[in-house]
């Protein structure tokens, strides 16, 4: 007899359960949210090729469910399924974690063990994924569907618990912690493998109280010779037979009645999920885009409190435990009091239309983001800012071009960058300098695609310029990008926050480094004199660019400060009215997807159809991939297209689903249990008349 809860109906050993996956999702999630800024930052990968494999994984970990129903349905059973599987997610997670150590090895190494890492947490997460689920439902007693219903809501709050909790450490131990002189991304995903290992020794405890279903044998290995041999059966025929109303029917000759209405079932379900994916394409960009888009935000909330662009994930966790309760109690019962039929179906369609509207508000808040964004130059041309350290106005004048009209004034901070065509790969100008009265030339060579800053400034009685290079690609955490271009005669070393910038003399630049964003106003100089003590720089803030000039003023060096990139102007709580749309999306689609799944199913496919659920997120995940590697567009003109593409499927899913019909799998048990019982000599055409009559018994149609 299954131990049940005190007072209540629900089986003790969902409290398992319910932990395992808990502990599972914060291990899952928690390596994932930082993932994305991992291969930006650690592996040094660029914008698409860290969203294509940020996708391919997780498209990866949506492919393999199919294995892990497979497994438990013909060999394992479910309950071993997970653990076996389980050691394997463990061993992936503690070999991502060494990857992720500077000191093992070089790039090639952490590249190789990162993923072999992630291949093994793929099969190990993807292959429990659907064996848990249906693992659950399979504790409660047939009569108590209602508590099944309830477990479904409870199962996807603890998915989400652990995902809100996991969200908001991991991008802390990341960034908040350092090891080996940067970011720690060995104890950001170290701890997710320790969660894991806490979820496995979890489950292995309730083992006592599981009520486990045997495999049911290879059911899909069996589903696909039936439909295999209707086909080949069919299509060898040349008679046509009026009893056979359904192409399945033509299999009547090998396998059972109750197989083939089985497969009708489980096929009407598959044929509902075609559109699916394009829900999953536009949700799982929270994790690579959506992270990226809030890396050029500002991400201050006042004075002391910053959130990291990783963590911005939580929202998503936080916004489902709120609303899935209000859903449940206040919004459906609501609708219900208006008239309104709320079926399953109906719910997923009005999710699709709010995660489309979440990238329609994620278009605007990008055209925005955008505007403090450079634009790279296009072949044969390159980009170029003037800086006037002279004492005074220059006119600068290049061949061919009407750049620099006006004088360009002393220490003025260039509004922009220009384009100067080169009409070829790289070109020699002279550059013609007026200053006093007096003209002078400077010769230098331009690259195409480049960014320059041409400095001037006097020495003995002319004008003489220096070309450097410039970065003008945002910082890929968020933080500012600092440099120092030293007007003295003596070099120093500057220590910001825990970066220090060794600048030579002479009117040189120093490196371009990383820094935290807040303000610095007593920057240390050494070595230290009363010339040279502490310097104000102000506000280096979130996704700036910043050129501090050293210079001499009345006997004490001066910084001046010079933004190249602007700053992000965007607050990142711009991005909220998108999580909180695709957050109530995700209630209406998926909570309701995965009991609709569960529900459909008949009782030896229950797994399977879970595994085809799933696999809806595996596409979803690969039309990211096709379009982040093969479309090319400007990041905003992306989110539109998503937009717009589920807004077409989801009018395709309401027209499909206006026209299923619900089925009761354990209605079909009983059918089956009762024709059993009659007695042989029954007449073969009565008998399948009562079976026809039962079989449309299966559920009253219910039209989206």
């Amino acid at each position: 007899m299954t131990k049940k809860l005190c007072g209540t109906n629900y089986p003790t050993s969902i409290c398992f359960i319910v932990v395992n996956e808990f502990c599972e999702r914060f291990s899952y999630y928690g390596m994932k949210a930082v993932l994305t800024l991992y291969f930006l930052t650690y592996l040094h990968w660029d914008k698409d090729l860290s969203t294509a494999v940020y996708h391919a994984f997780s498209g990866l970990c949506y492919f393999t469910p199919i294995l892990g129903a497979l497994i438990a349905d013909s060999w394992l059973g479910k309950f071993k399924t997970i653990i076996y599987l389980s050691i394997v997610y463990v061993i992936g997670h503690v070999v991502k974690s060494v990857g992720a150590i500077p000191t093992v090895g070089n790039s090639n190494v952490h590249i190789t063990l990162s993923m072999v890492g992630l291949i093994l947490i793929a099969f190990g997460t993807g292959g429990i994924k659907p064996c848990v689920a249906a693992f659950g439902g399979d504790q409660f007693d047939e009569e108590h569907v209602s508590e099944r219903q309830k477990f479904f809501s409870i199962f996807y709050m603890s998915i989400n618990a652990g995902s809100l909790l996991s969200t908001v450490i991991t991008p802390i131990l990341r960034g908040d912690v350092q090891c080996f002189g940067g970011d720690c991304y060995a104890l950001a995903f170290g701890v997710p493998a320790a969660l894991m290992i806490v979820a496995l020794v979890v489950f292995i405890a309730g083992s006592g109280l599981y009520k486990r279903n045997p495999p049911q044998g290879n059911i899909l290995l069996e589903v696909c010779n039936c439909i295999g041999f209707a086909i080949k059966n069919r299509w060898r025929s040349t008679k046509y037979d009026p009893q056979r109303k359904h192409w399945l029917d033509w299999a009547e000759e090998k396998y059972s009645k109750r197989l083939i209405q089985e497969i009708k079932m489980v096929l009407r379900v598959l044929v509902l999920y075609i559109p699916l994916p394009m829900f999953w394409a536009l949700f799982d960009q929270q994790g690579s885009r959506w992270t990226l888009q809030a890396t050029r935000m500002n991400m201050a909330f006042g004075e002391s409190f910053i959130i990291k662009p990783d963590q911005m994930q939580m929202l998503n966790a936080l916004l489902i435990l709120v609303f899935v309760p209000i859903f449940d109690l206040i919004i459906y019962p609501l609708v219900g009091l208006c008239r309104i039929n709320i079926t399953p179906l109906r719910k997923m369609a009005t999710g699709m239309i709010f995660a489309a509207l979440a990238f329609g508000a994620a278009t605007l808040v990008e055209v925005n983001v955008v505007k403090t964004v450079v634009d790279p130059a296009p072949a044969e041309q390159c980009l170029l800012q003037a800086l006037n350290l002279a004492s005074g106005n220059v006119d600068v004048k290049i061949p061919d071009s009407k750049l620099f009209p006006e004088p360009i004034q002393y220490l003025q901070d260039p509004p922009k960058y220009e384009r100067v065509l080169l009409g070829a790969s790289s070109k020699n100008l002279t550059i013609q300098v007026t200053f006093n009265g007096t003209t002078s030339e400077c010769n230098q060579t331009f690259q195409q695609q480049k960014a320059y800053s041409l400095i001037f400034y006097h020495e003995s009685t002319r004008i003489k310029c220096k070309l450097v290079d410039d970065v003008i690609k945002k910082n890929e955490d968020g933080n500012p990008l600092l440099r120092f271009l030293n007007a003295e005669r003596e070099a120093i070393n500057l220590t910001v926050g825990d970066v220090t910038f060794p600048v030579p003399a002479g009117y040189a630049m120093s490196v371009n480094k990383t820094v935290e964003r807040g303000e610095y106003s007593d920057v240390s100089c050494t070595p230290q004199s009363e010339k040279c003590s502490h310097l104000n720089l102000g506000l280096l803030d979130f996704g700036a660019s910043y050129t501090i000039i050293l210079i001499d003023e009345s006997g004490k060096t001066v910084a001046h400060k010079i933004e190249d990139v602007k700053a992000n102007n965007v607050h990142i709580a711009w991005q909220i009215p998108q999580y909180v749309l695709i957050t109530a999306g995700e209630v209406m689609f998926s909570i309701t997807g995965l009991e609709f799944s569960y529900s459909q199913a008949p009782a030896n496919m229950k797994s399977v159809l879970q595994a085809g659920w799933l696999l809806t997120v595996a596409f979803g995940n690969v039309i990211v991939l096709i379009v982040a590697e093969g479309a090319g567009l400007e990041q905003w003109k992306e989110f539109l297209l998503f937009a717009g593409l589920l807004l077409g499927v989801s009018v395709i899913f309401s027209i499909m689903a206006y026209f299923y019909t619900y089925v009761d799998p354990d209605q079909l048990d009983k059918i089956y249990r009762e024709d059993s019982g009659k007695e042989e000599d029954d007449d073969d055409n009565m008998k399948k008349k009562s079976n026809d009559i039962h079989l449309n018994k299966i559920g009253k149609s219910t039209r989206l």
